[in-house]
């Protein structure tokens, strides 16, 4: 019996380790993520659009293919929307 307490001890003193490493984590995130929101409420202080440098943080993720195959998508998308539609088309003629 003595091993089996023996080692749940240890299990118990390992799970709280990894607990508080991750609630330490969790805290340093946190702060981040604070510092980063002070970041942005200053760029908006300078007037710069913060929708804009959140999209450049998107954008500059994505590997060089990933964004090139967004932008086309985009493009054509954009050039469907503005281009007359089937039914608009035979209302002309």
């Amino acid at each position: 019996m003595t091993d089996m307490t023996d080692t749940v001890a240890v299990a118990g003193d390992r799970i709280r380790s990894i607990i508080e490493r991750i609630e330490r984590i969790e805290e340093e995130i946190k702060d981040l993520m604070e510092a980063k929101k002070e970041v942005f409420a200053e760029a908006k202080g300078e007037g710069l659009d913060v929708k804009v440098l959140k999209e450049i943080l998107k954008i500059r993720k994505q590997d060089k293919d990933e964004r090139d195959e967004h932008e086309t998508l985009l493009d054509v998308y954009m050039r469907a929307m503005d281009a007359p539609s089937a039914a608009e088309t035979s209302k002309a003629a």
